[in-house]
């Protein structure tokens, strides 16, 4: 959960200390979820409840989905296991954040976006941005006396007007991407569903026609909203320090340098990536152990 929620301020992924929380739009119903993790460390189980409860097969099969993607629940990992085993350096850090599951954001618009957000200044800047998008399109449901806000859908974004994203902190070149991206996913013109399937090098080139996308958000969106595991971004300043640190490298290191650092543990370079992402929020304080 915390390889997914990344800081405490993000509003959209929710965390107690018990229960993760997140709201969802499924049809035309808003719902929130509540997960907990039960049973024991060996074969532990997953409890999801639902607010309103989901009336329909569908509904319940396409909540299913999400959580997978969320949380990577379906994903094996022994591969993964086996190859750290093998790496004295990767095992310790392996082993400290046992049991993580890859995340990936439900949809590669929402990917998109946090990308967008996220190049702008920081990650803690970024992830402000995307709780006041959220609160600017009001979709979500009151709990507890205060509105818990689920991430926009394309339609939500496309309608505003470029001064409402302006007001809350974009950027005018991010609002540019961000309303160039929503309006032609709306309007049936930006297809992202149809890059599931494709090779890396054709997602890379079809989102490099997008307003905004760099190598760097492809290569975010190749891993964190199309689940490719040997992907790690290579551009991401923050990724870079952590390998750096954590490789005892003083000089640091460049694109050109990570790629071949990572190359060691394809194709699970992106497993790196998060476990390198969860060490940086344990030594901030953000996760505790």
């Amino acid at each position: 959960m915390w390889a997914l929620r990344r800081r405490r301020r993000n509003a959209i992924d929710r965390w107690d200390g018990v229960t993760y929380r997140r709201t969802i739009v499924v049809g035309e119903r808003t719902t929130e979820l509540a997960i907990r993790q039960t049973g024991s460390a060996a074969t532990p189980r997953l409890t999801v409840t639902a607010s309103p409860s989901l009336p329909t097969r569908s509904d319940r099969r396409c909540v299913r989905l999400i959580i997978d993607r969320l949380l990577g629940t379906r994903i094996d990992l022994r591969e993964w296991y086996q190859l750290a085993e093998a790496d004295r350096r990767l095992r310790l850090l392996a082993a400290r954040f046992r049991g993580v599951k890859p995340p990936r954001f439900p949809t590669l618009f929402e990917a998109l976006v946090n990308g967008f957000a996220c190049q702008q200044l920081s990650l803690i800047v970024g992830l402000e941005l995307l709780n006041r998008l959220a609160a600017l399109c009001h979709v979500g449901r009151e709990t507890d006396g205060h509105m818990a806000y689920a991430f926009p859908a394309a339609h939500d974004v496309a309608r505003l007007p470029p001064s409402a994203l302006q007001a809350i902190g974009f950027s005018r070149q991010k609002v540019r991407a961000l309303l160039d991206l929503a309006r032609g996913i709306d309007r049936l013109n930006v297809d992202l569903a149809a890059l599931t399937h494709q090779a890396d090098d054709t997602v890379r080139s079809e989102l490099l026609e997008l307003r905004g996308v760099g190598r760097w958000t492809a290569e975010y969106v190749l891993l964190r909203g199309l689940g490719r595991l040997h992907v790690f971004p290579g551009d991401d300043v923050g990724a870079q320090k952590s390998l750096a640190r954590w490789l005892r490298r003083p000089g640091g290191l460049d694109y050109a340098g990570v790629t071949r650092a990572v190359k060691r543990w394809r194709p699970y370079a992106g497993m790196v990536y998060f476990h390198l992402l969860l060490d940086g929020l344990s030594q901030a304080g953000e996760v505790i152990d």
